[in-house]
């Protein structure tokens, strides 16, 4: 206690030179902390953004040849079929859910009429096999329910829409389940609503029907759009990838080494590019927050060094009455860690109390951007750079301690 109220009368002796010190040190911590909360916001945002299945989805698509194979020349046109699914489940049994996707006009643009008495818009209709669901299972569904195995079995005129669609065929106060939709002029009855919030959510622009139902009323016979698949729980997704693209080149004669004729989006692998990306940004964030805290650490040390040369002629009437080298450097270290644990401390709440007000208020006013959301830190990264911070501030006070403890009281008395 008698070497905390000296210190502290220390302290209270230069307000000024206390205060910039510890500002230094609190500014270093609150920059590192609001750092890290922001680059994960944005890696948040970006993912959600970027990837709205599951880490293991793989989805292929058939494109033109760019190789001649087996007499068959460039240019030629690649279709997938329902006999290639039934030969993927047939032979590749690391298969767990798999469904196709066949389109009632673009993939990309929302092109097709769709009513509900006097109300209108154009979507995208697609038709889905009942285990499409549990591929996208980050889909969302506030109202009804998803499509089911009995859907297409029986061949129901079934469908599910999206937020946007009910948006603006229904009224606020009208529930779209239960409700007759006509698509192209032939009647439909919403079952379920999902929001779909995938690029940027226009994904909710859509309307699911069953794929049965899709091929008897729209036709397209035996072909699908895409196909799109997950792994069983422990395989691998990529040597499973690359068993279906040597299956699908071989039933439609593709050349081996043709990169062209389908094009393969690999969730995962397009997951670990991303986060290779952020882990580049969270070293560039740590070395620019850890830089500020060295200047902090940097001020803390100048004014020890300040403190031990205007306490010398003290330090050497303390020797002189029998203080060991040990409770001089103790006493100095002790004057650094609390200064540099207090404001480092005061930094740390300040930060991840800015951050959270910035969450909340996100998350209050529905607001969805486009490359950031929920910033949020670590705890045990932010208590990390705190104990990180501490520890330089005594590394930082230890050097003029120690300069401290060895000025000869005579030497020292006779200091101006």
């Amino acid at each position: 206690m008698d070497g905390l109220q000296e210190i502290l009368f220390t302290l209270r002796q230069n307000k000024l030179r206390t205060g910039l010190t510890a500002f230094g040190v609190f500014w270093g911590i609150l920059m590192l902390i609001l750092l890290l909360g922001a680059g994960r916001g944005m890696q948040k945002g970006m993912s959600e953004g970027r990837f709205n299945d599951m880490n293991d989805c793989i989805w292929f698509f058939p494109n033109i040849t760019s190789v001649p194979y087996k007499g068959f020349g460039v240019g030629r046109e690649i279709q997938f079929t329902q006999g290639d699914m039934a030969a993927i489940r047939q032979n590749i049994p690391g298969v767990r859910y798999m469904s196709s996707e066949n389109s009632l006009g673009s993939f990309l643009n929302p092109d097709t009429l769709v009513t509900y008495g006097l109300s209108s818009g154009s979507f995208t209709i697609l038709g889905v096999g009942d285990e499409y669901f549990n591929i996208k299972e980050k889909i969302k569904f506030n109202d009804g329910r998803r499509l089911n195995t009995n859907d297409t079995g029986d061949n129901r005129k079934v469908v599910v829409v999206g937020t946007r669609v009910a948006e603006k065929l229904f009224s606020e106060s009208e529930s779209a389940i239960g409700k007759q939709i006509q698509i192209n002029g032939i009647a439909f009855r919403v079952v379920g609503l999902f929001y779909d919030k995938g690029n940027r959510g226009r994904m909710s622009e859509r309307i699911y029907i069953p794929v049965s139902t899709f091929k008897k009323t729209f036709g397209g016979g035996e072909t699908v759009s895409l196909i799109t698949v997950r792994p069983k729980p422990n395989v691998d997704a990529f040597e499973l990838e690359d068993k279906i693209v040597a299956l699908l080149k071989q039933r439609h004669n593709i050349a081996p080494d043709d990169t062209r004729a389908m094009e393969i989006s690999n969730v995962g692998r397009d997951t670990m590019e991303l986060k290779s990306i952020f882990n580049g940004v969270t070293i560039f964030i740590w070395i620019v927050g850890i830089g500020t805290l060295l200047a902090g650490v940097v001020g803390v040390s100048n004014i020890m060094i300040i403190t031990v040369k205007e306490r010398t002629r003290e330090i050497g009437i303390r020797k002189a009455l029998g203080a060991n080298p040990y409770s001089i450097v103790g006493s100095l270290l002790f004057e650094s860690v609390l200064v540099t644990s207090i404001a480092g401390y005061a930094g740390l709440i300040f930060g991840v109390i800015i951050l959270e007000v910035v969450s909340t208020t996100l998350t209050r006013l529905n607001m969805e951007l486009a490359y950031f959301q929920h910033p949020e830190v670590d705890l045990t990264v932010a208590i990390s750079a705190l104990i990180l911070l501490v520890v330089a501030g005594v590394i930082a006070g230890l050097i003029p301690a120690l300069r401290a403890a060895r000025i000869m009281p005579i030497e020292a008395m006779r200091a101006d």
